[in-house]
């Protein structure tokens, strides 16, 4: 595999330490990667800080085609950035080129809008306009689930706003945003654009630093609160999408064999890795026994292996320490539940689970109560939609969840009623670029993703003029 650089005021640069990056299908290190210190990254904040001037006096069509260029090179080397994406992450080579590509096309989507200045009053006796006006420094926080996908829900708004950044991957996840780093190092003018890595002990750093004006941060609810606390002291402005503990609620009238597949996918994509993934089925009891039959069969079919493999449905837990938590989920469920397919960790180098349904369990289990981000799915049983509704908001989390019925009526009522930032019917996971995504109660603040979103990167200025 190649040598990896950090990206430090238009410089790839070695870390002044390294750390390894285990390929989670072989528990094999594949390279030594750079370690950034706090030296480096104070480097790299004040790169940022001195570029932010000309950067956002840049026209914004120059800062638009800046975006298509890195677009342009992401899809030019999809084939590379995937290849190392599943050496890293473990998915499907498939699901990384999707991802890749993915990447690709939030670039393009965000380098199609635009900041235009608003004119909320023209009168005889003043006239009022609404800027929009970028902030300064962006620190970028990335998680290990999408490493390539979510760095593209920040990098490309910020920098449209007029913004520069200081990203820092996920220790577990950094070849392949460093390999983009690289390939971009030369399109953007330098300091506008810095990579860091860490074994976990910058982010604090990061957070705390007063030249830093806004934190976009993906991950655990519990590192988020940690975020807010810090970016408190000098009030900068944050974005946080965190956890999430999703229901899907079955209605009586849906048909298990109709709705299977869609669920199986909502619940096991990334090996259940997504904030968002189903992570709760409530089932009428009506149609219980026939849908935990239909997904304990698509569990059954799957085939878990090397994401690299042709024909690997789902891969390997990412990291050893998720791979231990999702393991002692798995007692939780054999204690409380009833096992009905899965349930066993593969015999082999790497962090394998086979994906797993769990029936008769209720609430006070951890795997209902807790986010298991992980392939095991339990399913509980309802006898009335209230109840089911009531059950699946009693939850502190808020980010999505889902609707499952042959009545578009009668699913579009309940999800009106789901306390979640995005609620789909008969179908989970379906995101795009011009919609926006944002949680509810402690699953985030903030909002990312189409006009709302790259509004996020910027200050509201109002400039209020007497005739």
């Amino acid at each position: 595999m190649d040598s990896f650089n950090l990206l430090i005021d238009g410089r790839l640069v070695a870390g002044d330490a390294t750390m390894p990056v285990v390929n989670p299908a072989t528990e094999e290190v594949l390279v030594q990667c750079p370690r950034a210190s706090v030296d480096q990254l104070n480097k790299a904040v004040a790169a940022a800080k001195a570029a932010f001037p000309g950067w956002a006096a840049t026209p914004i069509g120059e800062r638009r085609k800046a975006i298509v260029r890195m677009a342009e090179v992401i899809e030019k080397n999809s084939g590379e950035l995937a290849r190392i994406l599943t050496q890293e992450q473990g998915k499907p080579i498939g699901d990384a080129t999707a991802e890749t590509l993915g990447m690709a096309g939030f670039f393009r989507y965000f380098a199609s809008l635009d900041l235009p200045m608003r004119v909320i009053e023209d009168s005889a006796g003043r006239k009022v306009e609404a800027h929009r006006r970028p902030l300064g420094v962006v620190g970028a926080i990335i998680p290990w689930n999408f490493p390539l996908l979510i760095l593209a829900f920040k990098l490309p708004p910020a920098l449209l706003a007029g913004n520069t950044l200081v990203v820092k991957p996920a220790p577990t996840t950094p070849l392949a945003s460093l390999k983009f780093a690289e390939l971009v190092a030369d399109i953007l003018p330098p300091g506008v654009l810095n990579f860091v890595t860490d074994a976990n002990d910058l982010g604090d750093a990061l957070t705390h630093h007063p030249d830093v004006r806004k934190i976009s941060f993906t991950g655990s609810t519990a590192t988020g609160r940690k975020v807010m606390a810090s970016a408190a002291e000098t009030l900068k402005r944050i974005t946080l999408e965190l956890g999430g503990n999703d229901a899907g609620v079955v209605l009586d009238d849906a048909k298990p064999k109709t709705v299977a597949k869609g669920i199986f996918d909502g619940a096991f994509q990334n090996s259940g890795q997504v904030c968002l993934a189903i992570k709760r089925l409530f089932v009428h009891e009506s149609i219980y026994d026939e849908m935990c039959d239909e997904l304990a069969r698509l569990c059954e079919a799957a085939i878990v292996d090397d994401g690299l493999k042709q024909g690997t449905n789902l891969g390997p837990l990412q990291n050893k320490m998720q791979y231990e938590k999702v393991k002692a989920f798995l007692d939780d469920a054999r204690a409380h539940g009833k096992i009905v397919a899965g349930g066993e960790v593969i015999d082999r180098p790497g962090y394998f689970i086979r994906p797993t349904i769990v029936r008769d369990i209720a609430e006070g289990s951890r795997l209902v109560d807790e986010e298991q981000f992980g392939p095991v799915l339990p399913i509980l049983k309802f006898s009335d939609t209230d109840e089911a509704i009531r059950r699946a908001n009693n939850t502190s989390y808020g980010l999505g969840a889902s609707v499952w019925s042959s009545n578009l009526d009668r699913a579009h009522d309940v999800a009106s009623k789901l306390e979640a930032g995005t609620v789909w019917i008969n179908k989970h996971l379906d995101m795009a670029p011009h919609i926006p995504f944002g949680g509810a109660k402690t699953s985030g603040l903030g909002v990312e993703f189409a006009e709302e979103g790259l509004a996020e990167f910027t200050q509201l200025q109002v400039i209020n003029m007497a005739r």
